[in-house]
């Protein structure tokens, strides 16, 4: 009985003696990175000048989009010999 009760009040205390992480970011960079960030979801940055896409860039970015569908998907993605860290060539 005398357990319980000390393991609920060790329970209870817990929050107490906790310390929570510093919310934001961790350097100067990160905070520059998040505030751009921040900014461009908000629509508040933008450049003056739009930025169109040419009908010839229009047309290449399709066809490359369209390209690919051309390969099929397998059913069991491989591991080629080589690709890893074991230094042994295919």
């Amino acid at each position: 009985m005398k357990y319980q009760t000390l393991s609920c009040l060790g329970l209870l205390l817990l929050p107490l003696v906790t310390q929570a992480i510093e919310p934001g970011p961790a350097s100067l960079s990160q905070q520059s990175t998040e505030t751009w960030l921040l900014l461009q979801s908000r629509n508040q940055v933008k450049s003056p000048i739009p930025q169109n896409a040419s009908p010839s860039e229009r047309e290449l970015t399709l066809q490359r989009w369209l390209d690919n569908y051309k390969h099929p998907i397998p059913e069991y993605y491989k591991e080629y010999v080589g690709s890893g860290s074991s230094g042994s060539s295919k």
